[in-house]
């Protein structure tokens, strides 16, 4: 007897597949390890004995449905080598192509990814510096719309596929060379009968071809689908549907009772309940129950010391291992700085304000997502490692890096469950007009909703605020953070092989500013919305709006 979650598993599916005129002829499939496959290369027999024992082991489940590994090239029988078909930003002509492509040359087993977008709820998001909308770009968007052209091209693609269903299923392609870049895939046989699959590989041209004595037109990069050998049913490159346009349009819901609750950088030493000497890293402190570390020590100026009579401020400089960082000087915000999904590690440069006698410096370190690919995550470094320097000064520079260091996980906030309608009641909010009140890092934001009428899909338009995280009645919306996206935003064209540098949109636009709030989170009064922001913004222009497609 298999293990009952996966038979429940399989018999959900199964019932999908009985009961969606769409999925009829579905199959279901159970998958063991995730694109395991380029990182068991590195460990050699101990990664191709793993392989083996975790495809043993999940046959060994006995669930009734065959199992894949995904990028899996030489995965054990009877489980199925499988292959994703990205889709991120992927014209649909190109994903078409490639799809009909592999099935032209006798695949029979594709994925996409995404189908359906997502969103990574909470601190679910990993990469780091992912987003926390897994949209993708998929054929159904993560609110649960249809986004045309790319779902019905894929749909009539589908359709076409299963025409030639007979001829796929008896016959291996018979390849026949039409021109210098196209091509006759034929599948044939007396008891499937014959289907064909013309291909123009030319990236510039067009082509007029001739195939069982008939002419048919291809355009550049595409394939054209013939399940009867003669009557073209479809043509990658030749999109009949329109794109749809989507917007974000106000719901008109009030956020009403504004109040505030400042973090206090000053007394966080006071608070820190361990002290060593020297720099520790983040994720063996926090064990990822927040996405902060504060680090905290002081340091003595000498009243004669010639920066504070010369007006030239000394300079901090702060090594880190990633991700980000905001530094306090006596409670004061100094700077922030980040690294890239490029390059996690950075350097925080930034004249500071010290005075004589003791100053406090407390670096807020974030963590933005644990790592989701690679080998020996445990070797992944994250938080403030050092060195700490103090330039500047009559000695010339203080190495601060082995003095005592107070360590605190998390925030004052995240202890109280501000997030949460349970919230410890402790906590004085600050109430009144937020345009009256001067703005703080570390400064958290409470309000009230009632739910809009309807039951289109909703968001949270963040594009007033700077960087942090959002809740709806205790559940967590995620982490939001409107910093601009960059890359190479030109003419996109779907001919030649995919690159994920191929076709970037929203250069000098927020990574991301709508935030999905799923319905059944909310109540039909009194909502309650919390807000941390780590920086900057204007929480007042926060609203509620619902996504809408406008048909053409």
């Amino acid at each position: 007897m298999g293990h009952p979650f996966c038979i429940k598993f399989t018999c959900f599916f199964i019932y999908i597949c009985s009961v969606d005129n769409e999925f009829a002829h579905c199959s279901v499939c159970l998958q063991i390890e995730n694109e395991y496959e380029p990182e068991s290369k590195s460990f050699g027999p101990a990664g191709q004995a793993y392989v083996k024992w975790a495809a043993n082991m999940a046959v060994g489940l006995d669930t009734g449905v065959p199992w894949v590994m995904c990028k899996e090239y030489d995965a054990p029988d009877p489980v199925v080598f499988g292959l994703w078909w990205p889709n991120y930003r992927r014209p649909v002509e190109d994903l078409a192509f490639a799809v009909t492509r592999f099935i032209q040359k006798g695949g029979s087993f594709v994925n996409y990814y995404m189908y359906h977008g997502g969103t990574n709820f909470g601190r679910t998001a990993g990469g780091p510096f992912i987003t926390t909308s897994y949209d993708y770009d998929a054929p159904i968007d993560e609110y649960g719309l249809i986004r045309q052209p790319k779902h019905d091209h894929l749909k009539e693609l589908h359709k076409a596929i299963r025409l030639c269903e007979k001829a796929l299923f008896t016959a291996y392609p018979n390849v026949i060379a039409l021109g210098n870049y196209e091509q006759a895939h034929v599948f044939s046989s007396k008891s499937g009968g014959c289907a064909a699959f013309l291909s123009n590989y030319n990236m510039r041209s067009d082509a007029r071809v001739t195939f069982n004595n008939m002419h048919y037109d291809l355009p550049r990069w595409s394939i054209s689908i013939l399940p009867d050998c003669q009557n073209v049913v479809y043509n990658t490159a030749k999109v009949g549907i329109k794109a749809s346009q989507v917007q974000m349009l106000p719901t008109n819901v009030k956020l009403d009772s504004w109040e505030t609750f400042n973090e206090d950088a000053y007394s966080v030493e006071d608070e820190s309940p361990m002290t060593v000497k020297g720099l520790l890293e983040q994720l063996n402190i926090t064990r990822d129950t927040s996405d902060y570390l504060w680090y905290t020590t002081s340091v003595q100026i000498s009243s004669a010391e010639s920066f504070l009579h010369r007006g030239k401020l000394p300079t901090l400089s702060v090594q880190s291992a990633g991700h980000g960082m905001h530094v306090f000087i006596n409670g004061q915000l100094s700077g922030s700085a980040f690294g890239t999904r490029q390059n996690r590690r950075f350097t925080f440069t930034e004249n500071i304000n010290l005075h004589p006698g003791t100053n406090k410096i407390s670096i807020l370190s974030i963590a933005v997502g644990l790592p989701n690919i690679g080998l020996h995550f445990e070797t992944w470094d994250t938080g403030v490692l050092g060195p700490v320097v103090l330039h500047g000064l009559d000695e010339g520079q203080r190495d601060l890096t082995w003095q005592k260091w107070s360590y605190k996980v998390g925030l004052k906030g995240e202890a109280n469950s501000l997030g949460s309608p349970n919230s410890i009641l402790s906590i004085d909010w600050i109430q009144g007009s937020l345009a009256a009140q001067k703005q703080h890092p570390l400064t958290w934001y409470k309000a009230f909703f009632d739910a809009p009428q309807g039951d289109d899909p909703l968001a949270l338009d963040m594009g007033s605020m700077g960087k942090g995280q959002v809740w709806i009645n205790g559940q967590s919306i995620g982490r939001y953070w409107t910093t601009s996206a960059n890359g190479n935003c030109s003419e996109c064209s779907y001919v030649g092989s995919f690159r994920q540098t191929k076709c970037q949109f929203g250069c000098g636009n927020p990574t991301q500013q709508w935030y999905h709030v799923p319905r059944s989170w909310l109540k039909s009064t009194q909502n309650l919305l919390v807000a941390f922001e780590e920086t900057w913004g204007d929480a007042s222009k926060i609203s509620l709006v619902k996504r809408l497609v406008i048909k053409n």
